[in-house]
């Protein structure tokens, strides 16, 4: 009697030469595109100051610091200054894109301080403000300010520290959906929320809904023409949509806003 043999020849299908080049580049490209990904975000661009931030018949001087931590500082000339604004960075955007912000309100009497987060995102760092503040708010007007995801992050650190604030500015952003700014002990802080009308990386309509958890006193101010690449001086942003006014333009409006707000707040 013949004995079967256990075993099973089973004979794999064999991927022709062709095909196993092609799959070869198809991974070799996959691995380098994360790779280069990868790199983008841990390796970031030096912190530059003045190389993008000129605004026709300003009077500010900006330094890097490093204490406490790394920021951007724009100050007025004279040095001095009766409001603090501490910035929070869009995602990915180094805090150099802001400056510019910084530079239009030094002659209102505004210190605008940008702290710089590991690999550019204010979720690394929500407590930053608390050093600036300490160090140079002392007998001032403090008001929060952020961009994208460094807006987000701006009313989550506004929301537990209220007592701290004058107001909180939010441009292309609005708090997460469990942060709620509505009913904290105290006055109500004031909020000013920008929307760039060509905006398609901040949704209108989640901004919108963001006033829900904001003081019901928060006002919002639609950016006309603007797209969301446009409160910072970056470059364009994918996804986002197509402005219908200039940079320029869209940024003389964000000033104005600016401004209207900061003139309105007690202490002015």
């Amino acid at each position: 009697m013949t004995r079967l043999s256990s075993r099973t020849n089973v004979r794999r299908p064999r991927l022709s030469p062709r095909v196993r080049v092609w799959l070869s580049i198809f991974l070799a490209g996959f691995l380098g595109y994360l790779l280069a990904v990868g790199v983008g975000v841990a390796v970031r661009p030096p912190l530059m100051v003045g190389q993008d931030a000129a605004v026709q018949g300003a009077q500010a001087r900006a330094t890097l610091q490093t204490t406490p931590g790394t920021f951007l500082d724009v100050q007025p000339v004279g040095g001095q200054y009766d409001t603090l604004l501490v910035f929070y960075s869009g995602g990915l955007v180094r805090p150099q894109a802001y400056e510019w912000l910084g530079t239009a309100l030094a002659g209102q009497g505004v210190r605008t301080v940008i702290p710089a987060f590991p690999l550019d995102l204010a979720v690394t760092g929500i407590g930053r403000a608390d050093a600036l503040i300490r160090q140079f708010g002392a007998g001032k007007r403090v008001i929060l300010a952020g961009h994208s995801l460094g807006g987000a992050m701006a009313a989550q650190y506004a929301r537990d520290h209220r007592a701290q604030l004058t107001g909180l500015i939010l441009m292309g952003a609005y708090p997460a959906g469990n942060v709620s700014l509505r009913d904290l002990p105290g006055a109500p802080l004031p909020v000013l929320s920008l929307l760039a009308e060509q905006d398609r990386v901040a949704a209108a309509d989640d901004v919108r809904d963001g006033l829900n958890r904001l003081p019901t006193s928060a006002r919002l101010t639609v950016i006309r023409g603007a797209v969301h690449a446009f409160f910072g001086r970056y470059g364009p942003q994918k996804g986002d949509g197509i402005p219908t006014v200039t940079r320029a333009e869209a940024e003389t409006q964000i000033v104005s806003e600016l401004r209207s707000f900061l003139d309105g707040l007690p202490g002015q």
